[in-house]
């Protein structure tokens, strides 16, 4: 996601997103952990630069997490 789509979000949905973010990166690297299939990593490094954008985002505006 691009960071302006993301700044257009209210609190809440960035919160609701993170969520999301993160249990999909649990599945995602477990998937990799059982398969061994390395090209899901990039999909991974995107999830954590967006989880990264929206923390970022959040503390800018000063909500918790």
């Amino acid at each position: 996601m691009k960071i302006n789509d993301l700044r257009a979000l209210s609190t809440e949905a960035l919160n609701g997103k993170l969520r999301d973010l993160r249990l999909d990166m649990g599945i995602e690297k477990r998937n990799i952990a059982s398969t061994g299939v390395a090209s899901k990593k990039i999909k991974i490094r995107e999830m954590k630069k967006t989880a990264a954008q929206i923390l970022t985002l959040l503390k800018e505006r000063g909500a918790k997490s």
